[in-house]
């Protein structure tokens, strides 16, 4: 059977069968949490609002609801983040050596635990705290991290120009929010219409066709030395001193570059993950109360700023430098974590996606400069780094936002975006200090690394 290099595919199933179940992690556990403490039936509408539906005894409820659920978030999150962070380190890293695809296969194995996990405690009506459990087991075989730490590394290997590594990655993010916002709205109406069962079901199935798909019809990018029959510990060996060596050799400048922008990716995916963790529980909050009807639109809203922002990148590209494309993609996030913290209304709540539209162009600029610094032989100890350091923050905010909502969703709901909002400042401060150590541009200048792939010097580039 002959293989492809196509790496899209497995990406855009990846992302429609964990959308349609990322929307309903937090209905379900919520809708069980609601009825264990106010011992009565979740109250479903046909409106566009629940909020007509609850009276006002169950106000008090519902914030012990609300609190419940985002505790419960939090402990997930921490149960999954120590192995997952571990086994995308070394995954990615040692990707270098054995392959890529060893980095999308086992994540994809872990996502489809997690989901059959889910389908059993959904149908059989099993202890809610065996999802966490799931969320430690899945995690023993990475997560999104280490799979999209390994796509980028897969589309690193195959891209020889700049300009067209971004674009690329830029695709790999634009992918994720199109087919995720396909599964967010159908998710909707299949709640909806069937319940939980159902989705959770169709989203195995999706995962069972994509594995398929990585292990027999990807093509593997790096070339596997078969004639080495390396010990555990000499291939951890080898892992340390990959990833040793992306800080060790090379300029003072590359190395601080290097620093910056790794630092400058993580505590800006720190900001936009916890935020973004709290919007499901914030729109079933009052005044919203939203339906999962609407909770589906509102995510197919959401996903479409991967869109947008793959736009953005692409035209931005022609006529800006990488720094100025970033700048407005933090802004973008500070603007919707604002205009978040402030909507009492539906309408409202839709319109702050119109600000956020830009909000995913950081991501692959900043993973696109990253991969420009290092030659092409570090590719996988630098998105092991990478990977790890996003997980890292994501799990963090997630854990961290979880517990500041839960003590603060009784007096002030929206408290938690003013804290994101605040805390973009982090990554708007260090863009400016990236732009004055390293003033480069793949737009105009050289990059860090010369032809032959080893790290240029101090010495400035010719024009």
């Amino acid at each position: 059977m002959k293989r492809l290099y196509l790496i899209e595919p497995i990406v855009a199933i990846y992302a429609f069968a964990s959308f349609m179940v990322y929307p309903l992690v937090s209905q379900y556990v919520y809708r069980r949490l609601w009825l264990e403490i106010t011992n009565s039936s979740y109250p479903v509408s046909d409106d566009t609002s629940r909020c007509a539906a609850n009276s006002s005894n169950h106000t008090s409820q519902q914030k012990e609801v609300q609190k419940a659920a985002s505790l419960f978030s939090m402990y997930s999150d921490l149960s999954s983040m120590i192995p997952s962070l571990i086994v995308t380190l070394l995954l990615v890293a040692y990707s270098d050596q054995r392959g890529r695809k060893i980095t999308i296969v086992m994540p994809l194995i872990g996502s489809l635990i997690y989901t059959l996990s889910f389908l059993a405690v959904s149908f059989f009506e099993l202890n809610l705290y065996l999802l966490i459990v799931a969320s430690f087991v899945s995690a023993l075989f990475g997560g999104i991290g280490t799979m999209l730490g390994g796509c980028f590394s897969y589309v690193a290997d195959l891209c020889v120009d700049d300009k067209q590594k971004t674009i690329r990655m830029a695709v790999v993010d634009m992918m994720i929010g199109l087919l995720a916002g396909v599964a967010s709205i159908s998710t909707g109406y299949f709640l909806h219409a069937s319940g939980f069962n159902w989705p959770f079901f169709t989203s195995a199935l999706f995962q069972v066709v994509n594995l398929l798909y990585a292990i027999f019809i990807l093509e593997e990018t790096r070339v596997i030395d078969r004639s080495e029959n390396a010990a555990c510990c000499r291939a951890l060996q080898k892992l340390s001193c990959g990833i040793y060596n992306l800080f060790a050799r090379g300029s003072s400048r590359t190395k601080w570059v290097l620093f910056l922008l790794i630092v400058t990716f993580s505590s800006l995916s720190f900001v936009n993950t916890g935020g973004l963790s709290m919007i499901t529980l914030y729109e079933l909050n009052e005044p919203l109360c939203w339906s999962e009807i609407l909770i589906g639109y509102g995510s197919a809203a959401s996903t479409s700023i991967f869109i947008t922002s793959f736009l953005g990148v692409y035209l931005f590209s022609l006529c800006l430098p990488n720094t100025a494309i970033v700048f407005i993609g933090m802004l973008s996030i500070f603007l919707s974590m604002l205009m978040t913290a402030f909507a009492k209304t539906t309408l409202t709540m839709f319109l702050v996606r119109i600000p956020a539209m830009f909000a995913i162009m950081p991501f692959p600029i900043l993973r696109s400069m990253m991969s420009k610094v290092v030659s092409k032989s570090k590719q996988g100890a630098l998105f092991a780094c990478v990977a790890f350091m996003e997980n890292l923050s994501s799990n963090v905010s997630s854990a961290v936002f979880s517990r500041i909502y839960a003590a603060t969703v009784a007096w002030c709901p929206g408290f938690i975006f003013l804290l994101g909002a605040g805390l973009c400042l982090i990554p708007l401060s260090l863009l400016g200090i990236l732009r004055c150590v390293h003033p480069l541009d793949s737009n105009d200048t050289q990059a860090l690394i010369s032809e032959d792939g080893t790290e240029a010097s101090d010495d400035p580039p010719v024009a």
